[in-house]
């Protein structure tokens, strides 16, 4: 079992996202019961709230519910369970660093940094812009989602030895 927490400042628009597509993704891949996900936000500015609204519809256009979500806040033993911790943006990215144990760093990291489509290292927050930003965080989400299933897949399956010529094995996701 992998276990990944997507991370954001409220945890009403970004992270939500990224945990809701990437549960489509598993999904999608049959892998629901081998990785667990989680979203959470650095701040508790929206603890127990629903994700932004314009976020679900946003989500909704494309197939994806988040209706049931909750926001939370991080808690240091997040830090414990889950093996990937991945922020949107380097702001979050560093608050985690000053929650998290040194012997930990390795778990934390940019979620962009497995976009294939995308050259930005930060999901952009979309809270305050106008409503094409969500549409935006979608598309960098997805992008960034795939990348990051391919990754876990190499983790839950290693592949066999390398022949010259072979390539790693991917996975195929209709949306």
């Amino acid at each position: 079992m992998i276990k990944v927490l997507f991370v954001c400042m409220g945890n009403i628009c970004r992270s939500p996202t990224a945990e809701g597509v990437f549960r489509h993704f598993l999904r999608l891949a049959h892998l629901e019961g081998r990785v667990e996900v989680d979203s959470a936000g650095t701040h508790g500015y929206h603890v127990g709230e629903a994700p932004d609204i314009r976020t679900q519809r946003a989500a909704a256009s494309r197939g994806y519910d988040l209706s049931s979500m909750r926001a939370r806040k991080v808690a240091p033993q997040d830090l414990d369970y889950f093996d990937l911790v991945l922020a949107m943006d380097h702001n979050n990215l560093e608050v985690l660093k000053r929650i998290c144990p040194p012997e930990k760093y390795d778990r934390l990291g940019l979620f962009m940094r497995y976009a294939r489509n995308f050259d930005d290292d930060e999901v952009p927050d979309p809270y305050y812009g106008l409503g094409h930003g969500f549409d935006l965080v979608l598309d960098m989400v997805e992008d960034a989602s795939r990348g990051l299933l391919d990754n876990i897949v190499q983790r839950l399956d290693p592949p066999p030895e390398k022949t010259p010529g072979s390539a790693p094995p991917r996975v195929s996701l209709k949306t």
